[in-house]
């Protein structure tokens, strides 16, 4: 039988990005062997990564439980090294699949002596952390690393735009695609919820406007500025934030400095989300920096209009006609979008982004991944 291995750091981004891959693959005819730390598993609770074992091994994959680091630890980077390198060198893959930057750096340079025996090695960069506006030291670190690495790819895939262009005039990966995201279940997204159960749990009535935004609470996902532009809003709209992480104390503390205790919600990791996309009247998104998110995806599917950054990925999913665009690092420029959401035509967004999000639905994006996989075969 055909072996596969799909590698990433946390059990969060298997769970999110990879169950389709793994479905495709397994459909295929390989045994799919599927390594993260489900330990420690991102952004997601550590009962929904146990729940995700039994789902994996439901659909006849087989977890691993290898603590692949998100930050770079030389000590624990070694420690993964050689175990990914043990598991690559004992089952001997006929194709590899690796995700994040530490991830598939390790995995790449442990399959270099697999390759030369024919395993076909594909990495997704979910979003360079080189990017135009990034900081230098991210080009200074991260740009030499995935140039080097390239070179020990066989399929570099690229989500955006942005970085498909880099990659393909500087990188020399065997090969370069562009794939539209991980795709997203428009159909999932688009079937009406429960939206005043969202609302009713948390004291809103069905006139209240409602912004919404889903991700971790952590630096990068940059609440604090919608917070602080919403203290300067006369007519303020409520503000959900779906997500957990570090940032909870001090985000909270800040609320309750701004005086905005009755507007600003903090509602945890939920399972519900899309229930939370139908509550909603607008998904606004102000990260410094995302890939493809599918956060954003979901609410266009769940037909959302969106104030979000300008920022690399979002100008692929987002224009004019579904939302307004702001400067990430700039609370005046998040009121500004805010306020002009506030009087916009929300009904003429919401239909031109369930439009446009078809171009990057599960479907279209599964008929890619079935192609890079089969072609690996030849």
């Amino acid at each position: 039988m055909k072996k596969a291995l799909m590698l990433a750091s946390v059990a969060s981004m298997i769970d999110q990005f990879n169950i389709p891959n793994i479905k495709i693959l397994l459909s295929l005819g390989y045994s799919v062997d599927v390594v993260a730390d489900y330990t420690n598993p991102g952004n997601i609770s550590k009962e929904r990564s146990e729940d995700l074992i039994k789902r994996l091994k439901e659909l006849g994959a087989n977890p691993i439980d290898i603590p692949v680091p998100r930050s770079i630890n030389p000590k624990v980077v070694l420690k993964a090294y050689i175990l990914v390198k043990k598991l690559i060198s004992t089952e001997h893959y006929n194709l590899i699949h690796c995700h994040s930057p530490i991830g598939g750096a390790i995995t790449r340079i442990a399959a270099k002596s697999e390759r030369k025996n024919g395993c076909k090695v594909i990495y997704t960069a979910h979003g360079f952390h080189f990017y135009k506006g990034a900081p230098l030291k991210n080009w200074i670190v991260f740009y030499p690393i995935e140039k080097i690495l390239s070179k020990f790819t066989d399929v570099l895939i690229t989500i955006n735009k942005e970085d498909y262009e880099r990659a393909t005039k500087k990188f020399k990966a065997k090969q370069t695609v562009y794939v539209p995201g991980i795709g997203v279940d428009t159909e999932k997204f688009n079937k009406s919820r429960n939206g005043n159960k969202i609302r009713k749990e948390f004291g809103l009535n069905e006139t209240d406007i409602l912004y919404l935004s889903v991700g971790e609470l952590n630096d990068n996902k940059n609440h604090e500025v919608v917070i602080r532009g919403l203290s300067k809003i006369e007519e303020k709209p409520y503000y959900i934030i779906v997500g957990k992480g570090d940032k909870k104390e001090y985000l909270q503390s800040l609320v309750n400095d701004l005086g905005l205790q009755d507007k600003v919600i903090f509602a945890g990791f939920r399972q519900d989300v899309a229930d939370f996309y139908d509550a909603a009247d607008v998904f606004i998104f102000p990260s410094f920096r995302e890939g493809l998110s599918v956060a954003l995806m979901e609410a266009m599917a769940s037909g959302l209009p969106v104030v979000c950054g300008k920022i690399r990925g979002n100008t692929d999913l987002i224009d004019c006609e579904g939302g307004f665009f702001f400067d990430p690092h700039n609370i005046n420029s998040v009121v500004e979008s805010i306020k002009n959401e506030l009087n916009a035509d929300r009904n003429v967004q919401k239909n031109y982004n369930m439009k446009k999000i078809q171009q990057f639905s599960l479907d279209n994006v599964n008929k890619h991944m079935i192609s890079i996989y089969k072609n690996c075969e030849v």
